[in-house]
């Protein structure tokens, strides 16, 4: 019957994701009237791996009943994490609450230097599922001149909205870190698959920084299978197949506590 159901998966018929213009939501905007469809919020389902080698996590990856393929070259992910002085977004997490949201500036590729194209991330969580606005931004550098001030030149300088740039400016940099990416899609585009190796998390200094303050993991794995708000029946069935641990920390709760506490 599990393969039954997973051949009803594979044949699914995939559906065109619909492109919508939405409003902009900052944290200070949130009173203002907007409208999200379901299909703006996904699920994102994380495993936290460390009894299994990343070519043995791959290969159970390619041989799922669903047909995972890789889909873009392994990459380098980049960001820095925003929280408020007291570290309101960090609690959020740790307390459950219901709605909570992330702020990251992300790049890719070398970690240091010039940044070309930035772009602000804001993770919004409802519940179990969530949903992402992106925003480019102005270049700037990362190297040891590296201050506060410097993100709220970025921000300053970049197009965003007014009152978008007030919340952001109300934040500070908590957390820097990187980790090495690849990219899986099922054969009906309907499920993807990320898989996380050699996380490095880096403290941030309000005036200057030499990035020594960090951690670095090349032992652990993280998997994440990530969906639509729509595809959720079905998610069990590919997760089964995975001997792996649900978790739900996350890289920013797990990089605060790592080089903070």
């Amino acid at each position: 019957m599990a393969n039954e159901s997973m051949s009803l998966l594979v044949e699914e018929k995939a559906v065109e994701p619909r492109v919508k213009k939405v409003q902009t939501i900052g944290e200070t905007v949130k009173k203002e009237k907007a409208v999200f469809e379901p299909e703006d919020y996904r699920f994102e389902r994380k495993f936290f791996v460390s009894d299994l080698t990343k070519p043995e996590i791959l290969s159970l990856i390619k041989l799922h009943p669903i047909m995972f393929s890789e889909i873009y070259h392994e990459r380098f992910v980049n960001n820095i994490y925003f929280d408020s002085f007291d570290f309101e977004n960090y609690f959020a997490t740790i307390d459950g609450l219901g709605r909570r949201r992330k702020c990251r500036i992300r790049w890719y590729g070398d970690l240091l230097g010039p940044i070309e194209k930035p772009v602000l991330e804001l993770k919004i969580k409802e519940g179990f599922v969530g949903r992402k606005e992106s925003h480019p931004l102005a270049p700037f550098s990362l190297d040891e001149s590296y201050r506060f001030g410097t993100t709220v030149e970025v921000f300053k300088n970049s197009d965003l909205p007014a009152k978008l740039k007030v919340d952001l400016i109300s934040l500070q940099p908590t957390l820097l870190n990187r980790y090495c990416r690849r990219y899986f899609q099922s054969a009906n585009r309907q499920y993807r698959i990320t898989v996380d190796t050699d996380l490095e998390f880096y403290r941030l200094k309000p005036l200057s920084n030499t990035f020594l303050d960090k951690w670095i993991d090349r032992e652990n794995v993280i998997v994440e299978l990530k969906y639509a708000n729509a595809k959720d029946a079905n998610a069990d069935l590919i997760s089964r197949y995975f001997p792996f641990r649900v978790t739900k920390s996350s890289k920013y709760i797990t990089g605060v506590e790592r080089v903070y506490l």
